[in-house]
């Protein structure tokens, strides 16, 4: 008897085509275009959202953020909220934003001379930081 296995000789079982979809988890766009890791780091940091709007904002007028900074977006909101405050204008040295205190959100974010020219509407507050 000879104890070699002769391959041609297997059961082969054939299976059907297969199907080359995309992967089930797809990562919103966002996620990917809008900001990245430095926005991730600026929502942990502050416990608040940035719209895609700000986001926009953010990166084409180049701002960028202290981690002192963003803790005095995150005391500053807390303020607002204390107050009862819903939409409000936080000025933060040469930074301003808007912010939706109810739901934890940066509107839009402005920088520079363009606070000094900016007229804010749909606001009920300002806090100054």
């Amino acid at each position: 008897m000879n104890s070699k296995i002769d391959p041609s000789r297997l059961p082969i079982e054939q299976i059907g085509r297969v199907d080359r979809r995309e992967s089930e988890y797809k990562p919103e766009k966002s996620q990917i275009q809008q900001g990245g890791f430095d926005r991730v780091l600026r929502e942990e940091a502050t416990g608040l959202k940035f719209s895609a709007h700000a986001e926009e904002r953010i990166q084409r007028r180049d701002i960028n953020f202290s981690t002192e900074e963003l803790g005095k977006l995150r005391g500053a909101v807390e303020r607002a909220e204390n107050k009862g405050c819903k939409d409000t204008l936080i000025l933060l040295g040469e930074k301003a934003f808007v912010v939706s205190i109810k739901n934890k959100t940066v509107i839009t974010a402005i920088s520079g001379s363009a606070i000094k020219e900016g007229v804010f509407t749909k606001i009920d507050s300002a806090v100054v930081s």
